[in-house]
């Protein structure tokens, strides 16, 4: 059987931070319950394609995944794993928490419930600085968390860190890398903050409260953080991915890999079989619509149970070509032209040849036995995008 990730979305959250765009809602922990159920019931409208795989990781996003019941994602867990075709123990089940809000007995609980992996979203070990993220947790707390999940049984736990925040200096972020690496996670993860429109950050810039960090700094940090945390004995697999050897994301290897994946929850999006796919968004319609009284409930006949399910297309042949490099430029040891190929049929030469050569002159690319980004180019993966959408939908118009 071939090998299927499944991704769960979880909403819901105590504060949404003002800086956040994602598909996560405040307020509505009363829904739980009534979530919980509606998952399982979109899990077994999957149960034909489902029974065709092998899972082999399942990760929890949100949101934040830790502040739902350990029942409830027992649950859910259980019912994947019952309409799998084949399980693959304990390869990778992964969740999102956030620091001081997962005490010992709920972290034990988790983990009995089939979660291997813990993800904590740290952001910063600065007191201001979380203040401003709106991150509800203490620098401590971060600590107390890492240690309970270790005493809980997990074996892998992931720091998540923020870095271009306004008016950060280096000094400081040199001090929250070097506070998450004497804490011995297995993982870090780093993000640069974005103002992205619509959220209170992007309000409050447009307002001129907040003044973003200039672009030049930003890099600086990323620089640092590379050397950081390589001399800790980090290895960097991915742009914002660091990894103790054999502690790797596997459930997200699987999007920067080209795998299959199954979409659970609001909002969520799944790849399958060169289709991709979106789900509706807002909890209450999400949950409405899988007790089929709601957006939805007329897809019945079109979607063959696949209720949640808002919109799904085919991306046409740049824009599938785009994805797949994209996504595999993320990964720092990045891929071999033949896979390419054997993906499309057409050499990469023959597709994005000449992007390619100017990118390998600017010193942004390495294009030899295997195509990837340059310790330089990995800042500049976005400007190496735009390159090759538009080259791609020159090279092939009549697909666009």
């Amino acid at each position: 059987m071939t090998p299927l990730s499944v991704y769960v979305h979880i909403p819901f959250c105590t504060i949404k931070c003002g800086y956040c765009d994602f598909n996560a809602y405040a307020g509505m922990h009363g829904l739980m319950p009534s979530y919980r159920d509606a998952v399982i019931r979109e899990t077994a409208g999957w149960a034909d394609v489902l029974a065709e795989h092998e899972v082999v990781t399942i990760g929890f996003g949100g949101g934040t995944p830790g502040e739902m019941p350990a029942d409830h994602i027992g649950d859910i867990i259980a019912a994947i794993r019952g309409h799998a075709g084949a399980w693959r123990e304990a390869e990778e089940v992964t969740l999102e928490a956030n620091p001081g809000t997962t005490g010992f007995e709920h972290l034990l609980a988790l983990r009995e419930a089939g979660v291997t992996r813990l993800s904590l979203g740290v952001q910063s070990f600065d007191a201001d600085e979380l203040r401003f993220l709106d991150r509800i947790h203490s620098p401590e707390a971060t600590e107390a968390s890492l240690r309970l999940a270790r005493e809980a049984g997990f074996e892998s736990v992931s720091l998540d860190l923020m870095y271009g925040l306004p008016g950060q200096e280096l000094a400081r972020w040199q001090q929250n890398l070097r506070h998450a690496i004497a804490l011995e996670p297995d993982h870090i993860s780093i993000y640069a903050l974005t103002v992205e429109d619509g959220t209170p950050l992007a309000f409050r810039v447009e307002r001129g409260e907040v003044t973003p960090l200039d672009p030049d700094t930003v890099a600086e940090m990323y620089d640092l953080a590379s050397d950081e945390l390589e001399a800790a004995g980090f290895r960097q697999y991915e742009l914002s991915n660091w990894a103790k050897p054999g502690h790797e994301s596997r459930h997200n290897l699987a999007y920067w890999t080209d795998r299959e994946y199954l979409g659970l929850g609001a909002g969520a999006h799944g790849y399958l079989r060169g289709e991709r796919y979106e789900n509706i968004a807002h909890p209450r319609a999400y949950i409405r619509a899988l007790t089929g009284n709601g957006p939805g409930a007329a897809q019945v006949v079109a979607r063959r149970e696949r209720l949640a399910v808002a919109e799904a297309y085919q991306p046409d042949r740049p824009t599938a070509m785009f994805d797949w490099l994209t996504t595999q430029l993320r990964r720092t040891d990045g891929f071999e032209p033949s896979a390419f190929e054997a993906k499309f049929g057409v050499p990469l030469r023959d597709a994005a040849g000449p992007v390619l050569d100017e990118c390998a002159r600017a010193g942004w690319l390495e294009a030899r036995e295997r195509v990837r980004l340059s310790r330089t180019g990995r800042q500049l993966h976005s400007e190496v995008a735009v390159r090759l959408l538009a080259h791609l939908r020159e090279r092939f118009p009549a697909a666009a």
